[in-house]
């Protein structure tokens, strides 16, 4: 497992296997294992269920996020089940951090099979006269620019070898825009386009690209939103049971790995008693 970590404009390599386990990181190794996969923002929510259902899945894993320490730890839970882990410390909305992570990734890591575009965020439900600009340039860098980052970053690789797979994690809330939702639901109905995009521009290639748009999903996205208030978190998920991180992770596999004449473009998540972005059923 190695830890990429940005400091100062430098970017160094850490050596961090497990004594316990030889891990032979050559090219017949890395034809045993099922795919690499990259994640962003691995180390909470639907991140993490999918750096834990890929691994179940034989799966190797490069996880990315900004916090070491969940990292570090994601990375010891995983490589002791036997997984390989790289993990990439930095932001996505960092691009120069971003580009010197990938582009410094050891040789055998660096065909990367499966991307998934997950680090987002949602910062505010206030109306859009009154949100805060801070809040909306945050979720704009993370979940456009960021996204666009690593798609830049990635993609070309995929493109030349003729394989590889996108996952774009978007959300219902692309699909229409619920009260106080405003730039967040701009920003993921930006994903949708720049996801049915992306699959136009690589349909002369074997390159597959595929956008979730999970629901209400109980994770720490609403803490996250409300800025640490729990109490008003704890009430976006009250009267109805919401998807879980696993849901979505399950969605993510099944997608990576149907045959290669399916491409799974687009899957909408809702919970049972959910319609829309704005209709949800409470009891």
């Amino acid at each position: 497992m190695y830890i990429c970590n940005i400091k100062r404009g430098q970017t160094t390599m850490t050596d961090m296997r497990n004594s316990n386990k030889d891990i032979d990181n050559n090219q017949t190794t890395r034809r045993t294992m099922n795919k690499t996969v990259l994640i962003t923002g691995a180390t909470s929510g639907i991140g993490l269920a999918c750096a834990r259902k890929f691994a179940a899945n034989g799966d190797r894993l490069i996880l990315t996020g900004r916090n070491r320490r969940r990292l570090e730890q994601t990375g010891r839970e995983l490589t002791e089940k036997g997984t390989q882990v790289l993990t990439l410390v930095f932001d996505v909305r960092n691009r120069e951090e971003a580009s010197k992570c990938i582009d410094t990734l050891p040789e055998e890591w660096r065909e990367i099979d499966v991307l998934v575009n997950n680090a987002g965020l949602a910062l505010g439900l206030e109306p859009e006269y009154e949100g805060s600009l801070d809040d909306w340039e945050t979720m704009i860098d993370t979940n456009i620019k960021g996204l666009l980052t690593m798609t830049r970053l990635v993609v070309p690789g995929m493109v030349s070898r003729n394989r590889g797979h996108i996952i774009n994690v978007g959300s219902v809330a692309g699909d229409a825009a619920y009260a106080g939702g405003n730039v967040y639901c701009a920003t993921k109905a930006a994903v949708k386009a720049l996801t049915d995009g992306l699959r136009i521009d690589v349909a002369p290639t074997a390159v597959r690209v595929t956008n979730l748009k999970p629901g209400l999903v109980e994770t720490n996205f609403s803490n996250t939103r409300f800025h640490g208030d729990t109490d008003r978190a704890a009430t976006v998920y009250q009267g109805i049971k919401p998807l879980t991180g696993d849901d979505i992770a399950d969605v993510a596999v099944f997608a990576a790995n149907a045959p290669e004449h399916v491409q799974i473009a687009e899957v909408l998540i809702l919970a049972t008693h959910q319609a829309s972005g704005s209709v949800i059923v409470r009891k």
